[in-house]
Formats: C-alpha cells, sequence, structure tokens
C-alpha cells in the first residue's frame, strides 16, 4: 500500500512557518552550504520541488522518484496561488483540502471541502500505478488531522529558534511513536530525519 509522508521543514522549537506564514527565517548557511544542501536534497527529492523552480535546481527532467501525489492545506497552497501560480506542483496529482477555495481554480488541481482521512485513505487504496507515495506538504492543521494515517515523516531541522508560528502538527494530544530510521547533519546546522511509525501490533 502506498504511505502517506509528511516532508517538512522545521525550527528547533517545531515551527513550520511563522504567524504570518513567513519561512525566510529558516538559516541555509553561506552560499557554498546552501548550495550543497540543496543539490542533495533535491537530488534525493526531485519531486518536492516547485515545478516553476525544477529548471534552476537542475531537476527539470528528472522522474518523480517518491511521489507521485501531494496533499497540502488552504494556508500552504494560499502563497503560489497568491503569487498567481494555481498549480505549483504540475508534475505530480495535485490536492487541496479546504472548505473555502473554488473548486475550478485550477483544472489540475483538486480541492477536496472535507474529511482528508479519507481522501487519503482512497489515494492510499487505488491500485498500484506508478507504486510512488503521497508527500503531504503542510500545513500543521492539516497534518494534526492526518496523524492516524501518516506512514513515515522526514524533518529537516533547522537551527533557529521562532519563537511562535504555525505547528508541524496542530491537532488534538494524541501521542504517536515513531521510530528514527535515518538522520544525516549537514554544514550549515540543518539536520534531516526519517522516522517511520512501527509496525502495528496483533493482540491475541
Amino acid at each position: 500500500m502506498r504511505k502517506l509522508v509528511y516532508y517538512i521543514g522545521i525550527s528547533l522549537d517545531g515551527r513550520i512557518a511563522g504567524p504570518g506564514g513567513e519561512f525566510g527565517f529558516f538559516p541555509q548557511g553561506d552560499e557554498q552550504q546552501a548550495a550543497a544542501y540543496s543539490a542533495w536534497v533535491n537530488a534525493l527529492y526531485p519531486d518536492t520541488v516547485p515545478t516553476a523552480y525544477r529548471a534552476a535546481a537542475g531537476v527539470a527532467d528528472a522522474p518523480n522518484r517518491r511521489f507521485d501525489t501531494v496533499v497540502m492545506g488552504h494556508g500552504t497552497y494560499r502563497l503560489p496561488l497568491d503569487n498567481g501560480i494555481s498549480s505549483p506542483y504540475a508534475h505530480l496529482r495535485q490536492y487541496v483540502v479546504s472548505s473555502t477555495l473554488k473548486p475550478d481554480t485550477d483544472p489540475a488541481v483538486t480541492v477536496v471541502p472535507s474529511d482528508p482521512l479519507a481522501l487519503v485513505r482512497e489515494l492510499k487504496g487505488e491500485e498500484a500505478g506508478t507504486g510512488l507515495d503521497i508527500w503531504l506538504c503542510g500545513g500543521g492543521r492539516l497534518a494534526g488531522a492526518l496523524l492516524p494515517e501518516i506512514d513515515e515523516l522526514l524533518i529537516k531541522t533547522y537551527p533557529v529558534v521562532a519563537g511562535t508560528g504555525i505547528p508541524v502538527f496542530d491537532g488534538a494530544f494524541d501521542p504517536t511513536v515513531f521510530d528514527v530510521a535515518e538522520r544525516t547533519a549537514f554544514p550549515n546546522g540543518v539536520t534531516l530525519t526519517r522516522l517511520t511509525r512501527p509496525a502495528r501490533r496483533q493482540f491475541e
């Protein structure tokens, strides 16, 4: 079955953006460090580079390696939309969970007005196609709602404290254990951690 993977950058205090959606405060290191870090991450997950920036990132012709579908909340989608980009990930199937967004915003984007859990369970249950997974790219409220269906976390932790802002998960109190599968540290201070949900135990 396809996995739902939450791939996101966070501050040391667990914020994915500032209170107004700001993300420019995440440190990238000096020019050389930033270039090396971006090249490594983009080569590993070229699918997560917005379509408009794929040529500049050197992945314009790169096939999707990990994901063929992206799910995002209205707040995450709002940033590119406000900048005139209504189909930010044209190389993926795009779903936006929003009760206020017009369904005809873009023919390449499917607006889902409610029940994101049902959406993800339907996507997971699709017949084998590309064999690739589903990328949850934000935001915190949607991640909180989808926590029961998240199979893997890819967390980029930046060496900065935001103080306040949008949390990586914004939902009910629901302690959920994940196992650390691997961790990579970069010279610019960023740490990429991959965590997986433990296999569900069967009780007799």
